[in-house]
């Protein structure tokens, strides 16, 4: 987060947890590898985008990448190993958790349901960082609701025209490759969706607007204009975006989790540092009992939520069944701990908490974004209630 801090890594206790496999502890140690080069503290980050692009390539040379994409295909997926990677590169570097997160995010779909054809073309140059990918399915009006998309595909011979807007895309503007959902018409709401393949120097693609936020990320609306494409960039059958949007997020949303654990983490190890050194009252910020209680009960929240997250994982992984319900519990409950974790990491800094720059300062801004993002917290109670109800 900041060259200043004199912590060189997080905590691996948690990689004796049976959810685990040695090629689990290998990866880390590669990971940990990787962070330790110095190759992160390098990058410039006063260009977001030109970091996110360069974050990318080390991520790729690294051979990083592959864990996120499949390479193959998204069925491949290590659930744990994408886990364990945002979680590391998280407590290092948001922006470097950001820019691995969304070279699988944005090609999970093709992965899924791509024609062979387009997993060649397409797979081996985001997996390498030649290519940036993005996802791209919020609207203005369509955000949680999905059913409202208004951007819409229409059959034209072996073609397909797109019109309308996205927006809220991550790497919007720097990305080479978009997976885009948009309506087709088959049926009513969401059985109406189908998926696509768009690249940036498609005719009738452009970048509407970039959108600034408070922790530096590549963000943008995009815009189709009569932008056609071959219909052979259709991802699965006609009238099937919906399903393979939500069983793509399906694979990265415990990756969300997963972000926040990196966060929280690297919070609790500041504000330790900070408790241990910082003098008061004749003692240490850490010899005040409303210190140890705080910190006692951050501890244990991440520890619950770490628990959540790769219980998520492992079912995928392991028993492969369905996580819609456990990665929905997974990334609320892992989000809103993080954020309690974090801002009492800023409470206890005291005025250098809000001072900018400051490593808890930057995590309060990273982690308000993931509450919201791939379904909002509200949206995920709606989903783990919706799972039982079915039972």
């Amino acid at each position: 987060m900041a060259a200043s801090s004199s912590l060189s890594g997080p905590s691996r206790e948690h990689l004796e947890w049976p959810f685990f496999e040695p090629h689990h502890r290998a990866f880390v140690e590669k990971l940990d590898a990787f962070a330790a080069s110095g190759a992160l503290a390098a990058v410039d980050h006063g260009d977001t985008d030109g970091a996110c692009r360069t974050l990318v390539k080390l991520l790729g040379e690294a051979g990083l990448l592959a864990a996120a994409t499949g390479n193959a295909g998204a069925d491949v997926i290590d659930s744990r190993a994408v886990c364990l990677a945002r979680e590391t590169l998280a407590w290092h570097d948001g922006l470097a958790d950001f820019a691995f997160a969304m070279q699988g995010l944005g090609t999970g779909a093709i992965g899924l349901a791509g024609s062979d054809d387009l997993k060649r073309a397409v797979l081996p140059k985001v997996t390498s960082g030649e290519w940036l990918s993005a996802f791209a399915l919020s609207e203005k009006e369509a955000g949680s609701d999905v059913a409202a998309m208004a951007c819409a595909a229409r059959a034209e011979g072996d073609s397909y025209v797109l019109d309308g807007e996205k927006t809220w895309i991550s790497n919007g503007g720097i990305a080479d490759v978009y997976t885009v959902f948009a309506r087709t018409g088959e049926a009513p709401g969401t059985r109406g969706i189908s998926a696509f393949v768009v690249f940036a120097g498609d005719p009738g693609f452009s970048i509407a607007e970039r959108i600034d936020v408070i922790a530096p990320h590549p963000l943008a609306t995009i815009r189709f204009e009569n932008c056609r494409i071959p219909a052979s960039r259709r991802l699965g059958s006609a009238g099937e975006g919906f399903k393979i949007a939500m069983r793509t997020l399906d694979i990265f949303r415990a990756s969300v989790a997963a972000a926040s654990l990196g966060f929280a983490r690297r919070a609790i190890d500041e504000a330790l540092a900070h408790a241990k050194a910082r003098p008061m009252f004749g003692a240490t910020l850490s010899d005040l009992q409303l210190t140890q209680a705080a910190l006692g009960d951050m501890a244990t929240g991440i520890d619950g939520a770490a628990l959540l997250t790769y219980r998520a994982a492992w079912r995928r992984d392991v028993q492969k069944l369905p996580t819609t319900k456990e990665a929905a519990m997974a990334k609320m409950t892992a989000t809103e701990t993080a954020q309690t974790v974090i801002d009492r990491a800023v409470q206890m800094f005291g005025g250098r908490g809000v001072r900018s720059g400051e490593i808890v300062e930057k995590l309060y801004r990273e982690i308000r974004a993931l509450r919201i993002y791939e379904g909002a917290t509200e949206v995920q109670k709606l989903i783990v209630a919706r799972e039982l109800l079915k039972a």
